[in-house]
C-alpha cells in the first residue's frame, strides 16, 4: 500500500515515511482527511470532531506556531498548504493521502461533515428567503445575468490561470463560473451571512478548490501578487470610495494580471440610494479607466450591456477588462545572486 500511495501523490518512500510520521496521530488523520472534502472553518472542524478548539487546531497565530500545530504545516512535507485563510487551512499534500484512508472514526466524521453540509444549506436558503424580494426587485432593473455571464466569460476567454480572486462574492457564483478556469479560488465578502450562502453553493456544486473568506475588501487578508484573474461584480456601487478598492485588487495581481469589473453605467434612478444602500448611481468609462490607470492598469476592453425592450429594465450594465502592466525580470544582485524585479507599479 505504502509504495502505492507514494506513486499516487509524487512522494519518494522516504519523504513517504516522514509524512506518514508527521501524519501519526489519529485526531491528525481526521483533520486530514476532512480537509481533502473542501473547505472548512476552525468552527466546522472542532464541531465535526466534538474536540476543544485550543487543543487540536488553534485559530490564532500564535497558536498555529504551537507544538500541536507545527508538524502538520508547512515546510517540505507540506501536509497542509502553508496558506492560512484567516481562521482556516486550505488542503496539501496530507490531506490527499488521508483521503486514501478509511475506518470507523473516519466514516462516522464523514457522516458529521454531511450534516454540517446540510446545516449551511438550510441557513443560506432561510437567509435566501428573508432577502429574495429585494434581489428580484433588482435583477428585473438590468439585463440578465445569464447575458453578463455570457459576456464575462467571453472576454476573460479560455486560458487556465493559476489563482482567481473574486471580491465581494456574495453567493459565490463567479467562482462556480469559472471553476474550470482556475487552480486555485478565493472569495472574500463582509458579509457573513452571504459567506454562509456562498459556502453552502460551493458544497452543492462540489467545489473543493475554492474558499469563502471573511475580510475588507479595502484592506485585504492576504499577501499581494497572488492572483492572475480579480473579479469585482456589482459591489463599487455600494462604497464610499470604489477607487480605493480597485487600489486594494491591483494589489493582488501578479504581473501581467487582469482585472474584470462589473458594474453598472450611469443612470438616475435616486431610489436605489434610500431604498437599495447604492453610493454611486452608476460609473462612466472614463471615470472607471481613470481610476484602473492611477492604480497600474490598462483597459484593454469595454463592453456595455443595454436592457431589452422591457419598460422594467432600466440599467445598462458594463464590464471593464484590464491588465497590469508590469513586467517581471530578473536582475543580478550586487551579491552576484539574481533576483525578481518589476518594472511599473509596486
Amino acid at each position: 500500500m505504502g509504495l502505492t500511495m507514494a506513486r499516487e501523490h509524487g512522494l519518494g518512500l522516504d519523504e513517504l515515511v516522514d509524512v506518514l510520521k508527521a501524519a501519526g496521530e489519529p485526531t491528525r488523520m481526521r483533520l486530514l482527511a476532512l480537509l481533502a472534502a473542501g473547505d472548512l472553518t476552525v468552527t466546522d472542524l472542532t464541531e465535526i470532531l466534538g474536540q476543544s478548539q485550543p487543543l487540536n487546531f488553534p485559530p490564532s497565530e500564535a497558536a498555529c506556531r504551537s507544538r500541536t500545530d507545527r508538524p502538520l504545516s508547512g515546510g517540505r512535507l507540506g501536509l497542509f498548504s502553508p496558506e492560512r485563510r484567516g481562521g482556516r487551512r486550505c488542503a496539501g499534500r496530507g490531506s490527499a493521502l488521508a483521503s486514501d484512508i478509511a475506518d470507523a472514526v473516519l466514516r462516522r466524521d464523514g457522516e458529521r461533515l454531511v450534516a454540517l453540509k446540510q446545516a449551511r444549506s438550510e441557513k443560506a436558503q432561510d437567509y435566501f428567503s428573508r432577502n429574495a424580494a429585494e434581489w428580484d426587485e433588482l435583477r428585473r432593473l438590468h439585463v440578465s445575468e445569464a447575458d453578463v455571464e455570457a459576456a464575462l466569460k467571453k472576454m476573460v476567454g479560455t486560458e487556465p490561470v493559476d489563482g482567481l480572486l473574486d471580491l465581494g462574492t456574495g453567493t459565490g457564483r463567479i467562482l462556480q463560473l469559472f471553476e474550470g478556469l482556475y487552480r486555485r479560488g478565493v472569495g472574500v465578502d463582509a458579509s457573513r451571512d452571504m459567506l454562509a450562502v456562498a459556502r453552502a453553493n460551493l458544497d452543492r456544486a462540489g467545489i473543493t478548490k475554492a474558499s469563502i473568506r471573511h475580510g475588507d475588501i479595502f484592506n485585504l487578508p492576504l499577501d499581494g501578487r497572488q492572483f492572475d484573474l480579480v473579479t469585482i461584480h456589482q459591489v463599487l456601487h455600494f462604497l464610499q470610495q470604489p477607487q480605493a478598492a480597485i487600489a486594494e485588487a491591483a494589489r493582488m495581481l501578479v504581473p501581467g494580471g487582469r482585472l474584470a469589473i462589473i458594474d453598472l453605467a450611469p443612470h438616475t434612478l435616486e431610489y436605489l440610494r434610500d431604498e437599495h444602500a447604492h453610493m454611486r448611481l452608476g460609473f462612466s468609462r472614463q471615470t472607471m479607466a481613470d481610476w484602473l490607470e492611477k492604480a497600474g492598469l490598462t483597459v484593454e476592453e469595454t463592453v456595455d450591456l443595454t436592457p431589452d425592450t422591457d419598460r422594467d429594465r432600466q440599467l445598462t450594465a458594463t464590464i471593464w477588462l484590464a491588465c497590469d502592466q508590469r513586467q517581471a525580470a530578473t536582475i543580478e544582485t550586487p551579491e552576484g545572486k539574481s533576483a525578481l524585479a518589476y518594472a511599473g507599479r509596486t
